[in-house]
């Protein structure tokens, strides 16, 4: 089992996670970041660093996050690495409040990291 990036992060992209990731396992994009489950061991050090509790065991998810899993493997083929933590989306404080955002989440990997 793997860790998971869930609709939380979508429109906000806090990426203090990334910094603590002993395997990289983190990809970036244009609004979320995503785990590379075959990158993830496990180690849940990212966990306590999301802000917005975006990440949990996979394990663990909600009934509601389950359809990350796939997502979380699928993006992570083909968005880019990310391994330092960049400022979040402008509007991300006020995306925090928002509960229901899975519509917002955009495909496209970002430009770069």
């Amino acid at each position: 089992m793997t860790h998971v990036v869930t609709e939380a992060c979508i429109q906000c992209r806090y990426t203090d996670c990334v910094d603590v990731c002993p395997t990289d396992a983190f990809r970036v994009g244009r609004n979320m970041l995503v785990i590379a489950p075959d990158d993830c061991i496990d180690c849940a050090v990212c966990v306590p660093e999301c802000p917005v509790d975006a990440i949990y065991f996979e394990g663990d998810l909600p009934a509601s996050q389950h359809k990350y899993i796939p997502i979380n493997a699928d993006l992570s083929k083909d968005w880019p690495l990310i391994t330092r933590s960049k400022p979040a989306l402008p509007d991300a404080d006020q995306w925090a409040k928002i509960a229901d955002k899975a519509d917002q989440l955009d495909p496209r990997g970002a430009d770069h990291e």
